[in-house]
């Protein structure tokens, strides 16, 4: 038990401990007090002794909270921007309310809103000038009321005609444009971009005059740009972007409905003037792509720029192939056009790759749009999907030995991205036992596809990635994801084979076709598993012994799953016959394999005694 003096001494610690609480608190209350000196009010609670250490904590942290948010929204001026805000509404709805009470005609009203939304704007530049605070609170009020009245006053009130009303809207975001380029700030080009594009996008939505709503849609993007280079707004890029392909699209949906019924066009469509729209919105698209990553030196490119070219590929692309068969129009032509595209594509990436740059910043962002437009754009100029598949191949693998060149490990990555691509197409185009599955033809390119996807994993497994490489610093160190190439491969070879054997088991009694080629398939699996697990034990390789593991499972599936419950007679003994040869060679090979690992181990524990 404590002693009397222990006692005591604990309840005097506990006492000093309360009066320099109280203490301090009796300081925080004078500062707020305003600094002078005295002694507390006595209405000031003190704390009670049971008082917890928590709630104590508590209070002391929330007036250094409180103080912080105070400063914030000193510094910023939030009160006073609310307030400007405030006031500049009550003198908008008062013109309102005069407009709508009769005093004075529409067209007036309007007039009186849009000359007051401009002055609001001058009064924004003026206190720019000025360095306020309360100046961006007047340039956006200016352009949010500006292009408020503009749509009400062309939708509701029809007193504002449809080239003037985009002419305002236009106007309003070039003179926002100007003030933030003239005082360096962002907020006047952010807020008048945003206007024009959705004040433009809504004007007689959904039935806009499309070539006129384009321009505005156009000069948003520009704009878009331009306010990128003040500040970086993503954001503010995204949404314009997304309402311009919206838009674009609605266009061409309703022409391609109008054109399939034989209705007649109405004038506000213009389909003259779709494609060459098109055209100009995807070379803009790509142009001022081309323009933020130059700009952007040896920084990080964003995101956005990063994506632009490949969304505009397979967004215009698709549009306008949806025109050309809608017009019936020459495919082959469209084609033709979409590979030129991808060639310049392309050719902008030896263009980045040859500035010298370290990383080549670049040069995948449109290796990857080329690579998306060659996909698109050879089966329509060949007329033929499954010839196209080995072309886009073959340049995956030339791209990949340029990649080495320039140790770019985004531009190989992106190569690894094609070949799975062929591959997986030929595997949908291929599957079943349709006339376009057993055509002997397509044994062609599923052989080629073979060879070269499996050509580029060994390549892959000779010169590894480069060693300061974003893509796979950040996704796949170890280049493990070209494992895919190898079964790509693999799939493209066993379709090939099987379009082989389905071919070979037309000479055989047609009540024994259908058992003798699915069995086959059978075969052909386990066959595999077996090459597959003498290459890798050969070359000590355990990547290519984990694969040969994969396809003897698969073909064990295929023969107890499929095979024993479906088929019957000599083809389901050669079945299960083959998978009984692919167990018996995979368990020698794996026991071989792993006594002379343990022997290894031992010789290594030998060496170090």
């Amino acid at each position: 038990m404590p002693t009397p003096d222990e006692t005591v001494e604990k309840r005097e610690k506990e006492l000093e401990n309360r009066i320099q609480m109280l203490e301090s608190q009796l300081d925080r209350l004078t500062s707020h007090m305003g600094g002078g000196a005295g002694t507390p009010s006595p209405t000031v609670p003190v704390s009670k002794p049971e008082t917890s250490k928590s709630m104590a904590y508590a209070d002391e942290e929330m007036p250094e909270l409180t103080e912080e948010v105070l400063g914030w929204a000193s510094r910023n001026a939030v009160l006073p921007r609310l307030a400007t805000v405030c006031f500049l509404m009550v003198i908008a709805l008062v013109l309102r309310t005069i407009t709508d009470s009769g005093l004075v005609t529409k067209l007036v009203g309007s007039g009186l809103g849009m000359g007051y939304a401009s002055a609001l704007m001058a009064f924004g530049w003026y206190k720019y000038s000025r360095e306020s605070l309360l100046a961006p609170v007047f340039a956006a009020c200016g352009v949010v009321l500006m292009s408020t009245i503009v749509v009400e006053t062309h939708m509701h009130f029809k007193s504002l005609p449809l080239v003037p009303a985009y002419l305002t809207l236009m106007a309003t975001g070039f003179c926002m444009a100007l003030m933030s380029r003239r005082f360096n700030a962002f907020t006047p080009i952010s807020v008048g971009v945003l206007g024009m594009c959705f004040a433009g996008a809504a004007i007689d939505y959904p039935h806009p005059f499309f070539p006129y709503l384009s321009l505005v849609l156009f000069t948003a993007n520009v704009l878009g740009y331009a306010a990128a280079r003040l500040k970086s707004c993503s954001w503010l890029r995204w949404s314009v972007l997304v309402v311009t392909m919206l838009m674009l699209q609605l266009w061409g949906i309703r022409l391609g409905i109008i054109m399939g019924r034989g209705e007649a066009i109405p004038p506000e469509l213009a389909p003259v003037w779709y494609l060459p729209v098109l055209a100009v919105f995807f070379l803009t698209f790509i142009f001022l792509s081309l323009l933020g990553i130059t700009n952007a030196g040896n920084r990080k490119i964003s995101r956005f720029d990063f994506s632009l070219p490949t969304l505009s590929v397979i967004w215009a692309f698709t549009l306008a192939r949806h025109m050309a068969e809608v017009w019936q129009m020459n495919m082959n032509l469209l084609g033709v056009i979409g590979l030129l595209g991808a060639a310049s594509l392309l050719g902008i990436t030896f263009w980045f790759a040859g500035r010298g740059m370290e990383g080549a910043p670049g040069t995948n962002t449109f290796a990857f749009a080329g690579a998306v437009l060659l996909v698109l754009a050879l089966p329509a100029a060949t007329g033929g999907f499954i010839m196209s598949l080995p072309v886009v191949s073959l340049v995956a693998i030339t791209m990949a030995i340029v990649s080495r060149i320039w140790e770019n490990g985004g531009i190989r990555g992106t190569t690894y991205l094609m070949n799975i691509y062929a591959c997986v197409a030929l595997v949908i185009a291929l599957r079943g036992e349709g006339t376009g599955g057993t055509d002997p033809v397509n044994m062609l390119p599923a052989g080629l596809l073979a060879v070269i996807s499996i050509y580029h994993y060994q390549w892959c497994r000779q010169w590894p990635v480069p060693f300061n490489s974003a893509f796979f610093d950040t996704f796949d160190r170890n280049d493990r994801s070209a494992v895919l190439l190898l079964l790509g491969g693999l799939a493209c070879g066993f379709f090939m084979i099987s379009v082989g054997i389905y071919q070979t088991v037309q000479f055989v009694p047609a009540e024994m076709q259908r058992d003798t080629f699915r069995c086959g398939q059978s075969v052909l699996i386990n066959a595999s598993a077996i090459i597959l697990i003498v290459w890798a034990y050969l070359r000590q390789n355990r990547e290519i012994r984990n694969v040969a593991i994969l396809v003897t499972v698969i073909g064990a599936i295929k023969v107890f799953l499929y095979d024993l419950l479906g088929t019957h007679g000599l083809p389901l003994v050669f079945s299960i016959f083959s998978f009984g040869m692919a167990a018996a060679v995979e368990s020698l090979a794996l026991s071989k394999w792993q006594k002379k690992s343990v022997g290894h181990s031992q010789d290594g524990a030998v060496t170090d005694i």
